[in-house]
């Protein structure tokens, strides 16, 4: 990929060149143009930690060696919720984790789970996992790294738990939001600048969840087995890139087993691949209470237990056992030196030794806080705009209907261990009466309320379209008749995008399609904003309203962007990171019958075709496609070329096209490579994304967009040979704007 563009806000005509807003204390209102961080993501750092690794390597073996056994394993497991403890005597500090893929967490008790009231840890909260993959941007990654590395460093924090990468298998998975995509590349790209940026700032990255935790339901027992190609293809790529090119310190095991043996001590995962193929030399550690043994655990390549449910430290599997392990000839002492080097390592790395000259911490600056409502701007994904409805002329309205009780709902504070203490959080509603209250009449019926009670590990409160509330829906359809336009603010909330549970299936929840069809009866001009971090089935809306609004979980910006998006002062760019079905049947998993396993095993029987792998390949229409997204303005793609037309394997492939913004606005569009292999000796899927490049252009500017793809990342993973095969022969590479609309086609061979 070329430098990453800089992350600009999409504003309409009329609204370009106006003077950057000044932040509101009282509810963070901002004007869209965009702020700057400090640091810009031009050229990366190499991968961290190679720098003076001699005289690293060498401190690390002198503070072994001083050491005693109890001393080196005090420093493998934790001392209280989310710290490790130190060695005064040494010189060696505490350790600080926190979660936070999307912000820091608030300050957690150290020897239970509740809050510790702390008044000065409010965070900036960005939108999760899926609304960042949304921005198909990985500048905004990069600053967003920046960001939390700042604030981690305020909060005297080590290691942010994060970024969540795992692969979005099924459309229920209850932790979607956290991730992702369900492209292996897509999650890649972000999660490689997300980790470079944060750990420029002195804190360890903790990539997550090692490996193939791809469902909630039964996720501390389930056994996940896959074949060799569909977990080279599509389940490793994404930890791969962030430890070989991110550098991540650290890497977080998950809680279920993978053929058959615990993620935690798995010995295939964790030496054979992770250590030795990946190069990994910092801390594999498990996910909290994820421990299951001593001797195997430590010898498969564990380093650091955390989280487990004893309240007396000793006992945990790497504490006492482990000591007695040791003594007993169990465990060499030698594998403690080297878990113990590796969490050394990490320490020196982020300059713990070193605090003088360690990165200083901030903590909410209006740069902190404009990062958050770039992000959210730019994922909003615009579905439909049937009549171009959108955006909203809000000077030329007398009233607007505001419906639903995503409008007023704030959502920072959910989904378990990604909740975030954000310092304040603009709702929608809130956004749309401070923006537009003073010239126009707002009118706000809730619509639907909340029915469900989440309880953590079993969400049966949980209520589907079953749930109508007639009366609610007849004064929502009142409010709807006396007003210009509806906007109707739904989708989930974190009863269902959460940790610990899976949604119970992809209907929109509380009755909101019922609601939807009589609002749409009662006023044609429905725009419905959908909220939520993974997919819902539309089938019974889409067809009802004109327009459809994709804005995700926004964090602490998410009303004003969202309103920026509706009127227009922000052009959305965003491109969906996953495939919306039409039905939850199409999903692959669903399809055969795989979710969630049976007798606490699955199997991943739909292999390498994953998401649009397999709606493309089995040329089953979804509902909306992958990389899709519309604009307010029009892009042509033209004059596509290579720089040669056969190449051997070693080579690069050089790809070209022209991209012209034909319409009347400033905006930005997402050029993506699809590449095709239609004659291989094994069942390869349609079109697989290779590059993509995030395009920002004035009305009727025109730019050249250069991708590279190796010709070595065209290969599949041959089981016979265990070993990458780039098999010799035509490659059609496809240049388009999702994944379904491709507009240029060129033809290469490989020799």
């Amino acid at each position: 990929m070329k430098t990453y563009l800089s992350a600009f806000l999409l504003l309409m005509a009329g609204a370009a060149h106006a003077q950057p807003g000044t932040l509101n204390s009282k509810l963070g209102t901002r004007n869209s143009e965009p702020g700057t961080l400090n640091s810009k993501p031009g050229t990366l750092n190499p991968v961290p930690g190679t720098r003076n690794s001699n005289g690293t390597e060498q401190k690390i073996q002198a503070l072994i060696g001083q050491m005693t056994l109890p001393e080196k394993v005090s420093l493998l497991h934790g001392n209280s919720k989310f710290y490790v403890g130190g060695i005064k005597r040494l010189g060696i500090p505490e350790w600080a984790t926190s979660d936070g893929p999307h912000g820091v967490r608030a300050e957690i008790n150290r020897h239970n789970w509740g809050y510790a009231g702390w008044t000065n840890d409010s965070a900036t909260c960005f939108p999760p996992g899926t609304a960042l993959a949304a921005t198909w941007n990985p500048a905004l990654a990069y600053n967003r790294g920046l960001v939390l590395g700042e604030e981690a460093r305020y909060r005297k924090k080590d290691v942010l738990l994060g970024p969540g990468i795992n692969i979005i298998r099924s459309p229920l998975c209850g932790r979607n939001f956290e991730y992702m995509s369900e492209d292996p590349l897509l999650v890649s790209r972000m999660a490689v600048a997300y980790i470079k940026a944060l750990q420029t700032k002195d804190v360890a990255a903790s990539v997550k969840h090692w490996l193939a935790n791809n469902q909630e339901t039964h996720r501390d027992s389930i056994d996940v087995t896959m074949s060799e190609r569909a977990l080279r293809e599509i389940y490793l790529p994404a930890f791969k890139a962030s430890v070989m090119e991110g550098g991540a310190y650290t890497v977080m095991a998950a809680y279920n087993r993978f053929r058959g043996e615990w993620c935690s001590e798995n010995e295939y995962l964790n030496r054979q691949l992770l250590r030795k193929e990946f190069g990994f030399t910092g801390v594999l550690m498990t996910d909290w209470s994820a421990a299951h043994t001593t001797v195997k655990a430590a010898l498969t390549g564990l380093d650091l237990e955390m989280g487990t449910d004893k309240n007396d430290y000793n006992e945990w599997y790497f504490a006492d056992p482990l000591i007695k392990a040791v003594q007993e000839g169990k465990v060499p002492v030698s594998v403690v030196d080297e878990k113990v080097a590796n969490v050394l390592r990490v320490m020196y790395r982020t300059k713990m030794f070193d605090e003088n000259n360690r990165a200083k911490g901030a903590m909410n600056t209006r740069e902190h806080q404009q990062a958050a409502y770039n992000s959210a701007a730019e994922a909003a994904v615009l579905l439909q705009n049937n009549g171009k409805l959108l955006p909203l002329h809000f000077d030329k309205i007398s009233s607007i209907a505001v419906i639903g009780d995503n409008a007023t709902r704030k959502h920072c504070n959910g989904g378990l261990s990604s909740e975030i203490k954000t310092l304040y959080e603009i709702t929608p509603l809130q956004a749309l009466q401070q923006k537009f209250g003073a010239t126009l009449k707002i009118n706000y019926a809730p619509g639907y309320e909340k029915q469900s009670t989440f309880r953590e590990g079993n969400n049966s409160g949980q209520s589907g379209t079953a749930q109508v509330n007639w009366k609610l829906i007849d004064e929502a359809v009142a409010v709807a008749r006396q007003s210009d336009v509806v906007l109707f603010f739904g989708g989930l909330n974190h009863d269902f995008d959460t940790e610990s549970s899976d949604k119970q299936t992809m209907d929109l929840p509380y009755g909101q399609e019922v609601l939807i069809q009589e609002i749409a009866k009662a006023n044609p001009k429905t725009v419905v904003v959908i909220i939520a971090g993974s997919p819902v089935q539309l089938t019974g809306i889409v067809n009802r309203v004109p327009a459809i609004v994709w804005s995700w979980f926004g964090g602490m910006e998410a009303g004003n962007a969202v309103a920026d998006v509706l009127s227009g002062k922000v052009n959305p760019s965003g491109k969906l990171p996953f495939t919306i079905p039409v039905s939850l049947a199409q999903s692959p998993a669903h399809a055969l019958g795989n979710y969630p396993g049976r007798d606490l095993k699955v199997n991943y029987e739909e292999d390498i075709l994953v998401g649009y792998r397999w709606f493309d390949t089995k040329n089953m229409q979804p509902q909306f496609p992958f990389g899709y997204g519309l604009s307010y303005t029009d892009f042509s793609i033209g004059h596509m070329l290579t720089d040669k037309t056969s190449y051997s394997k070693n080579d690069s492939i050089r790809v070209t096209c022209t991209i012209k913004n034909t319409g009347p606005v400033y905006g930005a569009e997402v050029v993506q490579l699809y590449v095709s292999d239609p004659v291989c000796s094994v069942l390869r899927p349609q079109k697989e994304l290779k590059a993509f490049e995030k395009v920002f252009l004035k009305p009727g500017e025109t730019k050249t967009v250069s991708m590279n793809v190796k010709v070595a990342d065209l290969a599949f993973y041959d089981e016979s040979k265990k070993a990458w095969n780039t098999e010799a022969g035509e490659y059609i590479l496809q240049v388009g704007n999702s994944s379904r609309t491709i507009i240029q086609k060129v033809k290469i061979s490989v020799q």
